[in-house]
């Protein structure tokens, strides 16, 4: 390829593909230092909220139970998502790893009452996994399109924050008319990133 040669964009699926590859090449050591400090992040941005809602990390997604426990710390309701086909997602309260089961998709989900979708437009905070996410707030995810689902219960004004690795917060992804953006990233290194969201 020579200067000002086109650069044929990557299709989502390559971009998942690329992404699952990088996460998994992750040794152990570097995925814990990536969590505690999303962790420390994740709490300074839920300080004094009274509901945030959050997602139990699964393979090699950021984050861990450890951040769940520390938004726990800071808001008086923790909320994470029941996923049942088609979505939208329903809700319930994390009250703490043991309360944890095993769930349809692979995920884990609390043992407590069901909550309906639109809990989540009481929320102050969404935290929301995301394979990539570019800096206007355009989210890839693994493709069931559970959160483009949910993310029209979020009130407007309320943060949606997209947690992901620091390499995984790009310039522009692929985007679809039925993809909802998110207003900010969450990276290790640099925190709470706030999003173009155009």
């Amino acid at each position: 390829m020579t200067a000002g040669d086109p650069v044929t964009p990557m299709s989502k699926q390559e971009w998942r593909r690329r992404i699952v590859a990088s996460r998994r090449s992750v040794d152990v050591a570097e995925r814990a230092a990536e969590s505690l400090k999303l962790c420390h992040a994740a709490a300074d941005s839920a300080r004094g909220a009274s509901a945030v809602a959050a997602y139990v990390p699964v393979g090699s997604e950021p984050g861990s139970l450890d951040l769940l426990d520390a938004l726990r710390r800071e808001s008086t309701v923790v909320l994470v998502p029941i996923a049942r086909a088609p979505g939208p997602l329903h809700w319930a309260e994390y009250t703490g790893r043991d309360s944890l089961r095993t769930a349809p998709y692979g995920l884990s989900e609390p043992t407590g009452e069901i909550l309906e979708p639109a809990t989540v437009s009481g929320c102050d905070l969404v935290f929301i996994p995301a394979l990539a996410v570019d800096l206007r707030g355009v989210r890839l995810g693994r493709g069931a399109g559970f959160y483009d689902r949910t993310l029209d219960l979020v009130d407007p004004g309320t943060s949606v924050v997209a947690v992901v690795r620091d390499e995984e917060l790009v310039e522009e992804l692929p985007e679809e008319p039925h993809d909802r953006r998110a207003s900010h990233a969450l990276t290790p290194a640099r925190g709470l990133v706030t999003l173009r969201r155009e």
